[in-house]
Order: C-alpha cells, then structure tokens, then sequence
C-alpha cells in the first residue's frame, strides 16, 4: 500500500498493451511500477518524450560508419543502430513544434519520420538533401485485420 503522501494511479490497457508491458519488464528485468514511474518523470525533463528505457542486459551493437561532411570536410559518424538508410529528403512538412520529413531511400521506396522543427532546422533538411533514415528498434509490429 502507497503511504498517503504517495498516491494510485489506475488505467485501462488493452489485452496487446498490457502483453507489451509484461514482456518488456521479463526483458528489463524491472517491475511494471518502475518502468511506469521512469516514463513518467520523464515527461517533465524538457517538454521531450522520455529516452529509451535502459534494461539489465547490455544490448548488442553492430556499429555503421558512413563518411558524413561537417564544415567542409568529411568526418565518420559512429552509429550503434543495426539500420542506417541513406536517402535523399523527398518532402519537408514544418509544423509548430513537429516537422514530418520523408526520405526516398530507393526509386519510390520513402520513409516518413515526425521529428522536432529544432531538430529539422539544425540538420538543415530540405528537399533534395541526403539524409540517413537511423532505425532503432527491438521488434517490428506487423498487423492486418
């Protein structure tokens, strides 16, 4: 029981999600109120969503090299993300605070990614700049009806 300082927070979860939350703390090795409690604190650091949960388990690296020029000379970007995609920024859509960029990484093969205006500017993206479309994920959804 919370002590009373402390209090509940109760929520509804569908059958897919709480699935998705067990498996992740047998993962983690971690409880589902550590996981909750990391997430949200996470909330108030920066107005940013919260990093990625660290686990007991040291994660396997397969680290990618592409050249990339900064200030006129071309330097390597060590990468430890298993999918690094170069493509060539197809469309740039601003928003507020959000930008929607997609890359064509191949004739007719695009990828969209949702990043922060800050971060679109800073990378200076626009239409027909290359770009690299870093994916870093533990598992793929795959769904139909």
């Amino acid at each position: 029981m919370p002590r009373k300082e402390q209090g509940w927070v109760t929520f509804q979860t569908s059958h897919e999600e709480q699935k998705i939350l067990e498996e992740f703390c047998q993962h983690s090795q971690r409880t589902k109120t550590e996981i909750l409690r990391e997430l949200v604190r996470g909330l108030g650091k920066n107005s940013a969503p919260p990093p990625s949960l660290p686990t007991k388990q040291e994660p396997k690296e397969n680290t990618y090299t592409p050249d990339i020029e900064l200030s006129g000379e071309k330097k390597a970007l060590k990468v430890s993300s298993r999918n690094i995609l170069k493509g060539v920024v197809k469309r740039v859509i601003l928003g507020a605070v959000n930008s929607e960029v997609t890359l064509e990484i191949v004739h007719k093969v695009e990828l969209t990614s949702i990043i922060t205006r800050v971060s679109t500017e800073e990378l200076g993206l626009a239409e027909g700049k290359e770009a690299y479309a870093v994916i870093k994920s533990n598992d793929i959804v795959i769904a139909r009806e």
